[in-house]
């Protein structure tokens, strides 16, 4: 990669390498490898030299993970251990990792063999997503846990939290209770509207969530979709606790 590259995707990531090789390796897919290699054999150089990404992306899915996870115990003191695992698989899915990727412009510092370059491999979701673990591995060996925890932080964990952290909290909760049941052999669950009052400026709804005849839980909210996630929440929440209470005795 051409020096004035290098220093321009640095600063866009916030973190300089005192090794540069590990940046590139991290942006070389396979597709470019054997036309690399091939290129430092007519220069003499030896071809071991030139590897794609794909070990340092294997190291990169476990720091994520780990420091994720460190994040998110710190910022949200007061989650579950199954709303926390379940967040966490929020905060690093593919799609996560493809947004923060275009977000500091990886696809174009890529390296890229001739036939994925002609495909749109710039564009492509999983390439972008797997070269952005290749570079959290590649800070934590350049620059140990402090970096790649700067790094995550920056790149992705609080645009991705909006800040306060309100858009991951409430994710589906919904999709997730029905989840939890449907694994179990249980039938759906049915949410039913138990009170409506205010103005119709300042509505305020709450909804019950309910299974096999037995109120689970319920929920309250500025508009019935609000309510519903609160209540699929809190009867998710309860029935991990029941499980784990259950398995212990």
């Amino acid at each position: 990669m051409e020096r004035g590259k290098e220093e321009r995707l640095e600063e866009q990531l916030g973190y300089r390498f005192a090794r540069r090789a590990l940046l590139e390796r991290a942006l070389t897919h396979s597709s470019a490898v054997p036309e690399l290699r091939a290129g430092v054999g007519a220069a003499g150089l030896a071809e071991s030299q030139v590897e794609d990404n794909e070990r340092l992306e294997f190291l990169g899915d476990a720091v994520l993970d780990l420091l994720a996870s460190e994040y998110l115990l710190e910022k949200f003191p007061d989650w579950s251990e199954g709303h926390l695992s379940r967040s966490r698989a929020r905060l690093v899915n593919s799609q996560a990792l493809e947004a923060a990727a275009r977000r500091v412009g990886i696809g174009e510092y890529l390296r890229l063999g001739k036939g994925e370059e002609k495909t749109g491999g710039r564009e492509k979701h999983a390439i972008l997503a797997d070269a952005l673990e290749a570079v959290v591995a590649a800070v934590y060996l350049d620059g140990g846990l402090p970096a790649a925890r700067e790094l995550l932080r920056y790149v992705l964990f609080e645009p991705a939290l909006g800040g306060a952290g309100e858009e991951l909290s409430q994710s589906d909760r919904k999709s997730a209770l029905q989840e939890f049941l449907q694994r179990r052999g249980q039938p759906p669950a049915e949410y039913r509207l138990a009170a409506e009052s205010g103005p119709d400026h300042q509505k305020l709804f709450v909804v019950e969530v309910w299974s096999r005849g037995e109120c689970l839980s319920s929920g309250e909210g500025s508009t019935k979709k609000e309510a519903e996630q609160k209540a699929a929440r809190d009867a998710l929440d309860r029935l991990e606790q029941w499980e784990a209470e259950a398995e212990t005795e």
